[in-house]
């Protein structure tokens, strides 16, 4: 109509205007549902790549785990050295024969007429000559 003035819509118009509605729905659904697919699926594989590998995940849970039972293992040993120390201490502080035998062993200390005879830690192999090698 040339001079702007516009009718009403009639029924045929309507049902233009649903099939064209309906057809813009199809059309975004098709588009936006694989969209919102691959969108929740990455986001829950980055979770759960973060459940496994995150700062606080599994694998740091299990090294968190190792590392405990090193260190219990460790206490323990200490426990069974300190022990044996103490234990070592007591005898010290209490037998006479205990003392004799560690200032024998340790400070090389001896009777009277006693001789002690000091022997190299390691002897030297017999291929090498007694000279510095060259």
């Amino acid at each position: 109509m040339p001079d702007g003035r516009t009718e009403p819509a009639g029924p045929n118009q309507e049902i233009k205007f649903a099939v064209l509605r309906e057809r813009a729905l199809e059309a975004a659904q098709s588009v936006w549902r694989p969209a919102g697919t691959c969108v929740a699926v990455a986001l829950i594989l980055l979770f759960g790549w973060g459940v496994v590998n995150g700062k606080h995940g599994l694998s740091a849970w299990q090294q968190q785990r190792v590392k405990d039972h090193q260190l219990r293992q460790e206490i323990l040993d200490l426990q069974q050295e300190n022990a044996r120390l103490h234990g070592h201490v007591e005898r010290l502080k209490s037998d006479a024969n205990a003392i004799e035998h560690e200032a024998r062993e340790k400070l090389h200390y001896a009777r009277a007429g006693e001789i002690i005879y000091t022997l190299p830690a390691q002897p030297q192999s017999q291929n090498q000559p007694a000279g510095n090698g060259k």
